[in-house]
């Protein structure tokens, strides 16, 4: 599975301007459904602030994989977002996060969310990646970083 195959293009956010946990969670959701057209934008923030209050998504290195199962889509489909500051995110590591990749999936697709999930944690744990990405400057620029490493086999 490449990331390529449920990354929405059009839900790239090269200046992710939340500040907090539910800020960013909200920002990226908006992309999202503006871009795949999801009607049910609360829907979509409680499942996710719900998943979050069970352990952080921030696994630490400056990144963030909010996710969750909902009946709004159809199939997996994620955003993604790069934020400039940092955001206090519960990490792990107790550090911020930069890098954020949303990934919703339909209530009953465990495999291919749970691949999903893999694909994108091997790929951030490139340290090079990582740079590359914090380092970008638009959403094209992070887009065509993305599908260069998405090209790797991982």
């Amino acid at each position: 599975m490449k990331i390529m195959d449920f990354l929405s293009t059009k839900a790239i956010n090269a200046d992710i301007k939340a500040t907090d946990k539910e800020g960013v969670i909200r920002e990226l959701v908006d992309s999202l459904a503006k871009a795949e057209n999801i009607k049910n934008k609360e829907e979509l923030v409680k499942a996710l602030l719900t998943r979050e209050s069970l352990g952080s998504t921030g696994i630490g290195q400056g990144i963030g994989i909010p996710h969750a199962k909902t009946q709004s889509v159809k199939s997996l489909v994620a955003a993604f977002g790069l934020s400039r500051k940092g955001v206090g995110f519960d990490s792990l590591d107790g550090e911020p996060v930069y890098i954020f990749f949303l990934l919703i999936a339909p209530e009953e697709s465990a495999g291919p969310h749970l691949k999903a999930l893999a694909r994108i944690s091997r790929m951030l744990k490139d340290k090079y990646f990582r740079e590359l990405l914090k380092k970008s400057k638009d959403e094209k620029e992070i887009l065509r970083i993305i599908q260069e490493e998405d090209s790797k086999k991982y």
